[in-house]
C-alpha cells in the first residue's frame, strides 16, 4: 500500500498548523507585553517575574494625566456620526445602483470602484483645503466629513441588494409600497448581517484613524483618542512604559471587547454577503 501521498498531505497540514501557531504567537506578543506592563509596577516593565505584584495604579495615573474622558467622548461621537452618514448614503446609493436603470449608471459605479483604489492619505491636502474653505477646521465634523461617502459600503450593499429576489420587490410594489418603503421593509432587513459587518469595519477604522485627525485638529475639545494618546506618549511627557501601555490598553479595550464579542457574526456576515 502506497502511503506517500497521504504522508505528504499530513506533513503539509502539520506544517500549516505550526506556521499558523507561530504567526499567532508573533501577533499576540505585543499585546501580551502591553498587558503585562500595564498591570505591573514600572520596575517590572522589562523583567518577567511570575511573582510580580499586580497593580491598577498605572491606569489611574494615565487617566489623571490626560483628558481621556474628553477623548473618548470625541471618538464615540465621531464614529457614530460617520457610521450614521455612511449607512444612510450608502444604502440609497447601493439601492439606486442595484435596482434602477438610469443613464450613466455603469460609469458612475465604475467611478465608485475607482475610489476603492485611492488611498485616503492621497487626498489629505485637498481635503484640508476644503475644510478650510468651509471654515470647519478643528471640529469633529471636519474629521468625519471626508469619510461619509464610503465606496466600500456602496459596493458591499449593492452586491447584497442585487441578490435579493426581484419577486419580493414586485410583490411589495403590487401592495402599493413606494420605492423608499420597499427599500426600508424589504432590502434593509435582508441585509442586516451585512450592515453589522460594515458597521464593525467602519467603527474599527475610524476609532484607529490617526493621520487625518492629527492634521485637522488643534484642541482638546476635538481630538480623538489616537491623537490624544500620541500627545500623551510624546517624549516631552517623559517615558514610563507602564503608564503608556495602560493608556494604550484603555483606549483599545472597546475594540478588543467588540472583536471578541462579534467575531463570529463578523465572519458570518461577510460569508453571507458572498465576499470571497
Amino acid at each position: 500500500m502506497n502511503e506517500g501521498p497521504y504522508a505528504a498531505t499530513g506533513a503539509a497540514r502539520a506544517l500549516e498548523t505550526v506556521g499558523a501557531w507561530l504567526l499567532g504567537i508573533l501577533w499576540i506578543l505585543p499585546l501580551a507585553y502591553a498587558i503585562w506592563t500595564a498591570f505591573h509596577p514600572s520596575e517590572y516593565a522589562v523583567r518577567f517575574v511570575p511573582t510580580a505584584p499586580l497593580t491598577l495604579e498605572n491606569f489611574a495615573h494615565a487617566w489623571a494625566a490626560a483628558p481621556f474622558a474628553r477623548y473618548f467622548f470625541n471618538t464615540i461621537v465621531l464614529c457614530a456620526m460617520i457610521l450614521a452618514a455612511q449607512l444612510f448614503l450608502c444604502t440609497l446609493a447601493a439601492y439606486a445602483f442595484a435596482r434602477f436603470e438610469f443613464r450613466g449608471r455603469e460609469i458612475a459605479f465604475l467611478l465608485v470602484l475607482v475610489q476603492l483604489m485611492i488611498m485616503p492619505d492621497v487626498l489629505i491636502v485637498e481635503n484640508y483645503r476644503t475644510m478650510h474653505t468651509l471654515g470647519i477646521l478643528d471640529t469633529i465634523l471636519a474629521i468625519g466629513l471626508p469619510y461619509m461617502g464610503s465606496a466600500f459600503g456602496i459596493f458591499l450593499l449593492r452586491q447584497t441588494f442585487k441578490m435579493v429576489p426581484k419577486e419580493l420587490d414586485e410583490a411589495a410594489r403590487v401592495e402599493g409600497a413606494g420605492a423608499l418603503e420597499v427599500l426600508w421593509k424589504v432590502y434593509v432587513p435582508l441585509a442586516k448581517p451585512v450592515y453589522i459587518a460594515f458597521g464593525l469595519v467602519s467603527v474599527s477604522y475610524h476609532w484607529n484613524n490617526f493621520l487625518w485627525p492629527l492634521i485637522v485638529t488643534n484642541s482638546v475639545e476635538t481630538r480623538p483618542l489616537t491623537v490624544g494618546l500620541q500627545i500623551f506618549a510624546s517624549v516631552d511627557q517623559g517615558i514610563d512604559w507602564s503608564i503608556i501601555t495602560a493608556a494604550t490598553l484603555m483606549t483599545s479595550a472597546p475594540l478588543l471587547v467588540g472583536f471578541l464579542l462579534f467575531q463570529r457574526q463578523f465572519v458570518q456576515s461577510f460569508m453571507r454577503a458572498g465576499i470571497k
